[in-house]
């Protein structure tokens, strides 16, 4: 296996879920105790997002929050923003994963253009 260029993602995970940890997003409300988050509903929050920048290309405009970029790109961010904290709050090792499904589907072959080009091949 080759080095790990995506180390670097393990550190913005661990950076964006304490923000959330801290911001009171795995505690209890009422009592301040960490929570165990409800997995489906977390990775449906993200999907959400992906709805919403999808909302931002069908109008083509700016964020309401951030004027200066487009809903798009903010809420891309958004989605980056929960998977990270997803995975921080599960200990998953995000670059791990990236660097070796990268590998994975450098060699896949029904990756290769000459295989996406014939009938029933990836065309998306």
């Amino acid at each position: 296996m080759s080095t790990n260029r995506f180390a670097e993602l393990n550190a913005m995970v661990d950076v964006i879920h304490q923000a959330n940890v801290d911001a009171g997003w795995w505690s209890d409300p009422l009592t301040g105790d960490r929570i165990d988050r409800n997995r489906g509903e977390m990775l449906m929050l993200a999907v959400t997002e992906l709805a919403e920048a999808m909302e931002g290309v069908r109008k083509g405009i700016n964020d309401d929050h951030l004027p200066n970029r487009s809903m798009e790109e903010v809420e891309i961010a958004d989605c980056i923003i929960r998977l990270f904290d997803y995975c921080g709050g599960h200990g998953f090792d995000l670059a791990g994963a990236i660097n070796e499904k990268c590998e994975y589907n450098r060699n896949r072959a029904d990756h290769k253009l000459e295989n996406r080009l014939k009938d029933g091949g990836k065309k998306l």
